[in-house]
C-alpha cells in the first residue's frame, strides 16, 4: 500500500457530558477514497428454526428474530461500519492490531459483527454478548477492503444505548470490555482498556501468561499486555487523532449536543475528518439517544464522503417510513466480484444517486468556488432546519411520528439542491 489507512474515530457523551439528558454517539468511517458507503434500512424479521444467514464471507446460524436496523456500510459487504437498531442501540467499529496475529482465513469481519450485534441485541450489553459469543465461536478475519491485495485487522467497538456505553477491544478470539456510565469517551485504532476491565474472555489472562506477555503478578492491563511491541505506522498515526478527539471532547464536556458532535467529526486539523492520499472519511453518523424512553432516538447519516462537505440527515424508526432508495447502491447478486472465487478480480460501479450528485457538486466547487460556497451555505441551512425540528420534537413540541419520513425528504431535497 502506498499509504497506510488511518481508519476511524468513535465518540460518546453521556450525561453530565451532554448538554441535555441525552446520550450522544458519533463516528467517522475512514476508508479507501473511492469506496461508496450506502445507508440501508432492514425491518425486524422472524426466521425459521435452523436457518442460516450469509455474512460477507461465511454463513452462520440465523437468530429466530432480528431487530430493525439502519446501517451505514461499504456497499460491497454484508455488515456495517456503524448503525443503530429500533431499541436505541448504536455500534461503531475500529481497526486494531495486537500481539495476536491476524489470520489468513475468512471468518466474520468486524463490520459483520457490528450488524449482527445490532440485529440481535436489545441493549448495548446484550449486543456486546452477541458479538463476543460469535467472535469466540467463528473468529474474525477476511479481506477488509474491495481489492485483491490482502488487508485484514482485528477490531475494537463502541456500543451505546440510552443508559450506558461499552468499549469492546479484541485480539483474535480474545476480548476485554469496559463499561462507561457517565462523561465522554473516544476510541481510535488502538487499545485503550488498561486495568479497569468490566468483562473479559474466560481465558484472556491464562493465554497472556502462557505467551509470556504477562507475569501473573503485576496488575493486568489489557492494552499493555496485548498492544504490539512494534505497532504498525497506522496505529502510531492514530494516537494523534485519539489525543485530538479527547481534547475536543474535553473542550465541550458538559455541553455536548448533536451539533457539537457534528463539529467534532468535521474537524480537519486533528485528522478526525480524514482527507489524505488514498483514504478519506467516506461516511459519518451522529445519534441522539434520549434518556427518557418516551422520546424516539434520532440517527443522522451523511451517506456521502467528507462530513465538512456533507449534510447530516436525520433518521427516525417509524412503521410508515418511506425507503430512501437513492442512497442505496446497485446490487449485482451472484455476479458481484465479492461473491466470485477468487474474489475482487474486477470492479463494479457501486455509486448511488446521492453519491454521484455529491461528487459532481464537488467537481463544480473546484471549478467555481463561489458557486460552491453558495451551495454549501444552502446545504448547511437545510441541516440546521433539521436540527431545529429535531430539537422541537425532543422538547415535545412536534410529535415524533410526523418526522418519520424526514430522512427520505432530506435526501430528496439535497439531490434537488445539487441539480
Amino acid at each position: 500500500m502506498a499509504e497506510p489507512p488511518r481508519s476511524c474515530d468513535c465518540f460518546v457523551s453521556l450525561p453530565p457530558g451532554s448538554q441535555d439528558d441525552h446520550v450522544i454517539f458519533g463516528k467517522n468511517s475512514d476508508r479507501p477514497r473511492d469506496e461508496v458507503q450506502e445507508v440501508t434500512y432492514y425491518p425486524a424479521a422472524s426466521h425459521p428454526p435452523g436457518s442460516s444467514v450469509e455474512c460477507t464471507y461465511i454463513s452462520i446460524p440465523q437468530a429466530e428474530h432480528t431487530h430493525a436496523v439502519v446501517l451505514s456500510r461499504p456497499a460491497w459487504l454484508w455488515g456495517a461500519e456503524m448503525g443503530a437498531n429500533e431499541h436505541g442501540v448504536c455500534i461503531g467499529n475500529e481497526a486494531v492490531w495486537t500481539k495476536e496475529p491476524v489470520g489468513d482465513g475468512e471468518a466474520l469481519l468486524g463490520m459483520d459483527l457490528v450488524r449482527l450485534g445490532l440485529e440481535r441485541g436489545e441493549s448495548a450489553r446484550a449486543a456486546l454478548e452477541v458479538i463476543t459469543g460469535l467472535l469466540e465461536e467463528h473468529g474474525q478475519g477476511g479481506a477488509c477492503r474491495e481489492q485483491p491485495e490482502p488487508f485484514s485487522y482485528h477490531n475494537t467497538f463502541l456500543l451505546v444505548d440510552r443508559t450506558e456505553a461499552w468499549v469492546l477491544e479484541t485480539a483474535g478470539r480474545l476480548w476485554a470490555a469496559q463499561r462507561v456510565t457517565a462523561g465522554v469517551k473516544n476510541i481510535s485504532n488502538q487499545l485503550t482498556i488498561d486495568t479497569e476491565l468490566s468483562l473479559e474472555h474466560a481465558e484472556l489472562r491464562s493465554v497472556a501468561q502462557a505467551q509470556g506477555w504477562w507475569d501473573g503478578q503485576e496488575p493486568f492491563s489489557f492494552s499493555a499486555t496485548f498492544s504490539p511491541d512494534d505497532p504498525p505506522a497506522r496505529m502510531e498515526m492514530a494516537k494523534q487523532r485519539y489525543r485530538g478527539g479527547k481534547e475536543l471532547l474535553r473542550q465541550h464536556d458538559g455541553s455536548v449536543t448533536a451539533e457539537v458532535m457534528m463539529t467534532i467529526l468535521r474537524d480537519k486539523p486533528s485528522g478526525i475528518c480524514m482527507d489524505s492520499g488514498g483514504f478519506c472519511t467516506t461516511g459519518s453518523m451522529v445519534s441522539i439517544l434520549p434518556r427518557d424512553p418516551a422520546f424516539p432516538c434520532v440517527h443522522f447519516f451523511t451517506a456521502t464522503p467528507d462530513p465538512s462537505r456533507s449534510v447530516f440527515k436525520p433518521f427516525i424508526f417509524s412503521e410508515t417510513m418511506i425507503p430512501a432508495t437513492r442512497v442505496i447502491s446497485p446490487q449485482y447478486g451472484s455476479d458481484d466480484p465479492v461473491k466470485k472465487q477468487p474474489r475482487f478480480q474486477s470492479q463494479v460501479d457501486r455509486q448511488h444517486d446521492l453519491y454521484k450528485a455529491h461528487q459532481e457538486a464537488l467537481h463544480m466547487t473546484e471549478k467555481d468556488p463561489q458557486a460552491g460556497a453558495t451551495l454549501q451555505e444552502t446545504l448547511r441551512y437545510l441541516e440546521s432546519q433539521c436540527l431545529t425540528d429535531i430539537d422541537a420534537m425532543l422538547r415535545g413540541e412536534i410529535p415524533g411520528e410526523e418526522l418519520g419520513d424526514l430522512f427520505f425528504d432530506c435526501v430528496d431535497t439535497e439531490l434537488k439542491f445539487y441539480q
